[in-house]
């Protein structure tokens, strides 16, 4: 039983960690699917924990915080939109730059406004989104099997959880069941074909660019407002680059993607609880080694271990209309 338990822990931290990934990998797959590639989900995630966690303090209201993460990140996808649509500028460059502001400007206003130390005062209670509990999970929980499963890993988690992964069927319905969708992603593949037709190419992609600022504004606010209770410096710690090697990994499928977010999840809650926990034939492992267990298996997985994954043909690719 101990064993049962251990694992249901070790499934539950996946899901919890999962949720920043999925969302920012959801984000990412919006843009890409209409041909912009969006390197910055780092950036627009950080601005988002960062804007949510200081409306939060400064307001009390939990989705006031959240209504300003989605808003500040709509308007950071936004000026790539800016960048690369309207100026047609390298699209990597401008999410690059993006990462670089965020992470600089961050820091610097969260020390001008509350003298932390770049950081946003600790959140109480109603400022942050606490845990849902369902009905029965408490009477169920000392059932055998089903009732951890009911109470650990179904009940107790923030709404913001839930919202992760409802937006997988979501995404899959308006990328594969309406018009917008089928828009988007025939102007991944063909823009031209797109513009005869007499679509907007500039209005579609900008459109993709909101969708990615609303998913990467809600993953922001759940790691300031959820998993941390405030915003610390550079707590994204690379999870927007761990969203885009999932998203290749998935090969731009949303219900892929969500598997491939909970394998991340998976690895990172399990590095987690076998820190300094000696392992059979091999011993105690560095500590250093489990906190680098996701960025290996990153690096792996990119290696060429996924097979062949091709990306939209008009990906990265600034679109001229033809006179």
């Amino acid at each position: 039983m101990d064993l049962f338990n251990a694992i249901i822990q070790v499934l539950d931290s996946t899901i919890r960690l999962s949720v920043p990934l999925l969302l920012a990998c959801l984000a990412g797959l919006y843009s890409e699917r209409a041909g912009i590639f969006d390197i910055g989900l780092e950036g627009k995630m950080l601005v988002g924990a960062f804007a949510g966690a200081a409306a939060a303090s400064v307001f009390h209201s939990a989705f006031i915080g959240l209504g300003m993460a989605i808003l500040i990140s709509v308007a950071f996808a936004l000026v790539h939109g800016f960048a690369s649509i309207t100026h047609r500028g390298n699209q990597i460059v401008s999410g690059v730059a993006i990462n670089f502001i965020a992470a600089g400007s961050t820091i610097m206003l969260g020390q001008a406004w509350f003298q932390q130390g770049g950081r946003t005062p600790a959140l109480a209670s109603d400022e942050r989104f606490g845990a849902i509990i369902w009905p029965g999970a408490d009477e169920l929980r000392s059932v055998p099997i089903l009732g951890p499963i009911y109470s650990e890993l179904i009940s107790g988690h923030s709404v913001l959880v839930y919202v992760a992964f409802l937006a997988v069927p979501f995404t899959w319905w308006v990328l594969f069941r309406t018009r917008f969708g089928l828009r988007m992603r025939a102007v991944g593949e063909n823009p031209a074909a797109v513009d005869t037709a007499g679509i907007s190419v500039a209005w579609l992609r900008y459109r993709a660019l909101i969708c990615t600022g609303v998913l990467t504004g809600i993953a922001g606010a759940y790691l300031s407002m959820v998993q941390n209770g405030g915003f610390v410096k550079d707590m994204t710690a690379g999870k927007g680059y761990i969203a885009l090697a999932a998203l290749i990994f998935a090969k731009w499928k949303p219900v892929n993607a969500m598997f491939a977010c909970l394998l991340f999840g998976f690895l990172d809650a399990l590095s987690i609880r076998l820190q300094g926990t000696p392992l059979p034939l091999i011993g105690k492992v560095p500590v250093q080694l489990m906190q680098a267990l996701p960025y290996i298996l990153t690096v792996i997985l990119l290696a060429g271990f996924i097979g062949k994954a091709i990306p939209p043909r008009a990906g990265g690719v600034p679109y001229v209309k033809e006179r």
